[in-house]
């Protein structure tokens, strides 16, 4: 028992992502997955990454991989102008707010697919797909709708996060025949957030409420000297969240999240691509809370369709089964068990080109500023290249809480 939950502890985390995704990386060089392996081509796909970097960011000073880019549309930061107008008690509160939009909008973030838009009745911009679930979200924390204290819009609380259905999320989201959002788990998964939120009062309710924001004050306990590895932050989301995760594997009673099964391991394979992304959502209001979060590196590269459908679309992951890009999967099979964990270790592999073509350091640029200044961008670029609709090269049946 004892040994089982120490393997279930190694798999919540950033180190057990890595180092099995190195794992299948030997195993497809041995040709012993459902995939065909082309590291020649990845100087290619270094090149193109190289132009979108330096297309976007001239000055190389690239932000890091996180939500907040998702708010800031021609050049206007939504969530800053909200913030800056907002009567705030003390610093505090206001990276409290942060991190509970933060949790939120991340979680609501899972494929919009191609056929829904959000209208934003404040500004009249539409946007689709990541931008718009962005936009959506923010909105809907902004008007309160998630804040059990209606002299306090922006907070997000356990008890409405509970009690939401999907009619509520639909209405936010525009929602309607005509304009359809992907996906049918995200009201279930704002419900079991909120019973997270109050089963852990430990770590969501030390000087407030039980919410998403009460992480700061368990972070600040953990940070020495004010600073924190951003492990810390991943190993409490994975913790404190498990829960939320509907219908996933467990080890030990413990709920393993975004982990698969995988025959050629003859084990799981973590991924956690949404509790990563949130770890590094995070970094931005935990700094500006005065925390200087530390080892940004240690975390991986994020195993969603951008980055993946990138290595597909440009030469260097083909499956063995011609067919496979012609029929629809599901999030567990091992086909995309092992193209999610296969596309981390090429990130890994791509970092380094990416960082020489470039002349910057590891240090100066760590894999979020890749993420965020180049492989997402380029994927998306390829992909509308490739299809019509700009979607994944695989189709994917998810219920909105994995992609």
């Amino acid at each position: 028992m004892v040994k089982e939950s120490q393997s279930a502890h190694w798999l919540l985390s950033a180190a057990a992502v890595r180092e099995t995704s190195q794992r299948m990386l030997a195993l497809a060089h041995e040709q012993r997955l459902d995939w065909t392996l082309r590291l020649d081509r990845l100087p290619v796909v270094a090149d193109f990454v190289t132009s979108v970097i330096r297309n976007r960011y001239p000055t190389l000073e690239v932000p890091l991989h996180a939500r907040w880019r998702h708010f800031v549309f021609s050049g206007r930061d939504l969530w800053q102008e909200i913030s800056a107008t907002h009567d705030w008690p003390d610093a505090a509160s206001r990276t409290r707010a942060a991190i509970d939009l933060a949790v939120t909008s991340v979680l609501l973030d899972a494929g919009a697919g191609a056929h829904w838009s959000y209208r934003d009745p404040a500004t009249g911009l539409v946007a689709a797909r990541s931008e718009g679930l962005a936009l959506a979200s923010l909105r809907w924390f902004a008007s309160g709708g998630m804040s059990a204290d209606s002299s306090d819009a922006l907070r997000a609380d356990a008890a409405p996060l509970k009690h939401f259905d999907a009619s509520a999320l639909n209405a936010a989201f525009q929602v309607t025949p005509t304009n359809i959002l992907a996906g049918q788990g995200r009201a279930t998964l704002l419900n079991r957030l909120g019973a997270a939120l109050d089963s852990r009062p430990d770590l969501f309710a030390l000087a407030d409420s039980p919410r998403p924001g009460g992480m700061l004050d368990a972070l600040t306990r953990q940070a020495v000297a004010n600073t924190l590895p951003a492990t810390v932050i991943l190993e409490m989301l994975l913790e404190g969240f498990g829960s939320i995760w509907q219908g996933r594997p467990m080890l030990d009673a413990i709920p393993l999240g975004d982990c698969w099964p995988h025959p050629a391991v003859d084990g799981f394979v973590p991924l956690h691509k949404l509790s990563q992304w949130l770890a590094y959502s995070l970094i931005e209001p935990l700094r500006a809370a005065g925390i200087d979060v530390h080892g940004i590196d240690a975390l991986t590269g994020l195993a969603e369709y951008r980055n993946g459908g990138l290595f597909i679309d440009m030469g260097v992951l083909a499956p063995c089964d011609s067919n496979a890009l012609s029929i629809a999967h599901q999030v567990s099979d091992p086909l995309i068990v092992s193209w999610r964990s296969l596309t981390v270790a090429l990130l890994d592999e791509l970092a380094p080109l990416v960082r020489e073509r470039l002349g910057v350091s590891t240090e100066s640029f760590p894999l979020a500023k890749l993420l965020e200044g180049g492989t997402w961008a380029a994927g998306r670029l390829v992909a509308r290249e490739c299809r019509a609709e700009s979607g994944p090269p695989l189709t994917i049946l998810s219920d909105g809480t994995v992609f």
